[in-house]
């Protein structure tokens, strides 16, 4: 069994490799909480280029929140097209503003600032359709928490630094990451990890002889069967 100590120290090397390839590893936004959620929703399988582009249109053709939710779903849909997988989106935002109205007599999530991070989680969990990844997501970009969102790059990268067990799932993966990664450290892996993917750590092949890591990963010596990889000092 590895040493959760050790473990940490390592997240904390690599911590700072990521820092000094990539400089400041600090979120790309802070938004309103709900403006996020209904965003990080529009994100999901899709880019942040699209998903942006698609809440851009969103904003634009309904000023306020409770005419998205009084839309007819197709014109809310053909709004939203950009973003991807419309047609399931659509209805999902509209519930999670229904269910938010209900719960809160207004179209706001403000009260998630008075809320501890477990209880924070737990509400934004309850809505319609909305998983730990998205819950993770606002609390660290909107709520500005000390969490570790688990996306695609995030789950691809931990697993193959052997953060993670191979087989782990993504919502393992995010209550493993969790509890390994020190306190205050977690939101600025989530964006290192996200750029490493994005640009080294790729899908299906990774970039090893590019990568700052490649002597801290169990995985790139299956890249790079000419060079002997060595670990540590950590």
């Amino acid at each position: 069994m590895a040493d959760p100590n050790a473990t940490r120290r390592r997240v904390r090397a690599i911590l700072r490799r990521l820092e000094r390839r990539f400089g400041e590893l600090s979120p790309p936004r802070a938004n309103d909480p709900l403006d996020e959620l209904i965003l990080t929703v529009l994100s999901q399988h899709t880019s942040d280029v699209n998903a942006d582009r698609a809440f851009t249109s969103l904003r634009a053709a309904f000023s306020t929140w409770d005419r998205v939710v009084a839309a007819p779903e197709a014109v809310l849909a053909d709004t939203i097209r950009s973003g991807g997988l419309a047609n399931t989106k659509a209805p999902r935002i509209q519930a999670i503003l229904g269910e938010v109205y209900e719960r809160e007599g207004a179209y706001e999530l403000s009260r998630l600032r008075d809320m501890t991070d477990i209880e924070a989680r737990a509400y934004l969990t309850s809505l319609p359709g909305i998983g730990p990844k998205t819950a993770a997501v606002v609390l660290s970009f909107a709520l500005g928490r000390d969490a570790i969102p688990v996306d695609t790059h995030v789950h691809r990268v931990a697993r193959r630094l052997g953060l993670v067990p191979a087989k782990a799932s993504a919502e393992r993966a995010g209550r493993l990451l969790h509890d390994l990664v020190p306190e205050g450290l977690r939101t600025s892996l989530h964006v290192g990890l996200i750029r490493l993917g994005r640009e080294i750590c790729k899908a299906p092949t990774p970039r090893c002889a590019l990568c700052p890591l490649k002597d801290l990963c169990p995985t790139a010596p299956r890249y790079l069967p000419e060079r002997r990889q060595r670990r540590g000092p950590w």
